[in-house]
C-alpha cells in the first residue's frame, strides 16, 4: 500500500509519525444502532495516543431532519478549534470498524477545503492487532484556527441528483448492499421505500476493501467499479444509506486518481422518503 497523507496512510506510517508536533489523530468511529456499539465509550476506554473523538452525529447540521448532514461552516470551524485541530496540521482519521466511518470525516475535511487529511488503512483493529500503543487519557488541547474554503462541487443535494439521474451525465454509485440496492432487503430506517435511484450502479463498499478491512490497490479498486458497469470517464456521485459509507467509494475514487466525484449527502434516507421521486428495483 502506497502511503499518501492526502488520502490513505498505513499503520506503519502513523506509528512513525505519531510524535510529529503537527499531527492530529481523530477517532471518527460511528455505528448503526443495530450494531450495538457505543463509539464514545469505546474511545474513552482505549484510543490511539493523542487521538480526539470526532462525533459524526454531533458535528453535523442539527437543523436538518436527516441524520448527520454537513454542518454549517461556523459549527465545523468552532468544533475543530475546540478539539485543537486547525491550519497546518496533518490529520489522520480512523474508526473502530477498520474502514467504515472514517472516510466520511476525510470527505468532510476535503469539502471544507482541508487537504492534509488521510484515513488510517485498517483502522483501530489493525493498529491494535499489530501491538501499537493505545491509551485512555484525554488529549492535551491547544487552540488552533482553521481556515475553511468550502468546495461546493464535492457535495450534491436531492435536486442535483435527480437531474443527474434524468440526464444520465453522471455515474451515480450506490455503496449499499446488493440486497438493499435491489429492494430485496428492508431498509434499516422505518418509512423508507426499498430500491435504488434509477440508473445508479451498485458497488457495495466492501467491494473496494480487502478481507482484513484495508483498501484494495488501484487495480483492485478499478476492477470493482468496472465490474459494476461504472463508466469512470463520467463524473461520479456517490450515495449510500445516510452519506457515511458513500465516502468510502469517494476515497476509493480519489485513490485511483479520479477527482471529479461528489457525494449525495441526503442519500437513501432522503431519496427513499420522497414519494414523488422514482425508485427502481432489481439489478438495474
Amino acid at each position: 500500500m502506497q502511503d499518501d497523507p492526502k488520502t490513505l496512510v498505513s499503520t506503519d506510517w502513523l506509528a512513525a509519525h505519531l510524535k510529529d508536533p503537527d499531527l492530529r489523530v481523530l477517532d471518527a468511529s460511528w455505528y448503526l444502532p443495530q450494531q450495538g456499539r457505543d463509539a464514545k465509550a469505546e474511545y474513552e476506554a482505549a484510543h490511539i495516543p493523542g487521538a480526539r473523538f470526532f462525533d459524526i452525529d454531533e458535528i453535523s447540521d442539527n437543523r436538518s431532519d436527516l441524520p448527520h448532514m454537513v454542518p454549517p461552516v461556523e459549527k465545523f470551524m468552532s468544533k475543530l478549534r475546540a478539539m485543537g485541530v486547525g491550519d497546518g496540521h496533518q490529520v489522520v482519521v480512523y474508526d473502530g470498524a477498520g474502514l467504515f466511518s472514517a472516510a466520511r470525516v476525510w470527505w468532510l475535511f476535503r469539502l471544507m477545503g482541508q487537504t492534509n487529511v488521510a484515513v488510517l488503512d485498517g483502522g483501530f483493529p489493525k493498529w491494535q492487532a499489530e501491538g501499537h500503543p493505545v491509551e485512555d487519557l484525554p488529549p492535551v488541547i491547544r487552540d488552533r484556527h482553521m481556515t475553511v474554503r468550502v468546495q461546493n462541487h464535492m457535495v450534491r443535494d436531492v435536486t442535483q441528483v435527480s437531474a443527474a439521474a434524468k440526464l444520465g451525465d453522471h455515474e451515480i454509485i450506490d455503496a449499499r448492499s446488493a440486497e438493499r440496492y435491489r429492494g430485496d432487503a428492508p431498509e434499516p430506517r422505518e418509512g423508507l421505500r426499498a430500491g435504488h435511484i434509477p440508473g445508479s450502479r451498485n458497488v457495495p463498499f466492501g467491494q473496494v476493501l480487502k478481507a482484513d478491512g484495508t483498501m484494495k490497490d488501484a487495480e483492485g479498486i478499478r476492477a470493482a467499479f468496472e465490474a459494476a458497469g461504472v463508466d469512470l470517464n463520467k463524473p461520479a456521485i456517490t450515495s449510500c444509506g445516510s452519506g457515511v459509507t458513500a465516502a468510502i467509494l469517494s476515497l476509493a475514487l480519489e485513490r485511483i486518481g479520479k477527482t471529479d466525484h461528489s457525494l449525495y449527502d441526503g442519500s437513501w434516507v432522503e431519496w427513499g422518503a420522497f414519494p414523488t421521486l422514482p425508485v427502481a428495483t432489481g439489478e438495474n
